[in-house]
């Protein structure tokens, strides 16, 4: 009877761990919607690095379509890929342009570079961007946020760009 009661007591543990990671999960879900207060923005603006975690899935879709920062400040950024799918059917990365280069014609260039994995090799209009990822994989980095203004980031992988875009505003 041992065995069946520490099996029936880790299968409760884990229904109430899972349970709790899907309320946590909601919470953050809700924060990413919302907008900035202005307690929040001030509080950003003094720190020297901030951590930002975007998501990405296989429906094509990051989890931010907007990101505050401060210029001059370090971001630490992770590319997490939640989905399932390998890198060669659904890879992603994370893509910051210069201002005035269009999404548009940047992916055209992008999807040139296969073999760079749709970065172009000639960076002039990548302020940075992460590797190319697949499914349950993630990725990092890190850059001093550019002069005040908006910029895009986006997805390269072929494609992609036209749904996984989103405005890097700076502060």
């Amino acid at each position: 009877m041992k065995p069946y009661r520490l099996t029936s007591t880790f299968l409760i543990l884990t229904l109430v761990l899972v349970g709790f990671v899907s309320c946590k999960e909601t919470s953050k879900t809700e924060m990413v919607k919302k907008e900035m207060t202005s307690e929040e923005l001030e509080k950003l603006s003094k720190q020297d690095t901030i951590t930002i975690l975007l998501n990405s899935n296989d429906k094509m879709q990051f989890d931010k379509s907007e990101i505050t920062a401060f210029e001059g400040q370090t971001v630490i950024l992770t590319l997490k890929h939640t989905g399932t799918m390998p890198v060669t059917a659904m890879g992603h990365n994370f893509v910051l342009i210069s201002k005035g280069v269009s999404v548009s014609e940047f992916a055209k260039i992008a999807i040139k570079a296969k073999e760079n994995d749709y970065i172009p090799r000639d960076l002039k209009h990548v302020i940075a961007h992460t590797d190319l990822i697949g499914g349950g994989d993630s990725t990092t980095v890190i850059f001093k946020v550019p002069a005040k203004g908006t910029y895009d980031f986006l997805c390269s992988f072929p494609g992609h760009s036209a749904i996984m875009k989103g405005k890097f505003n700076v502060k």
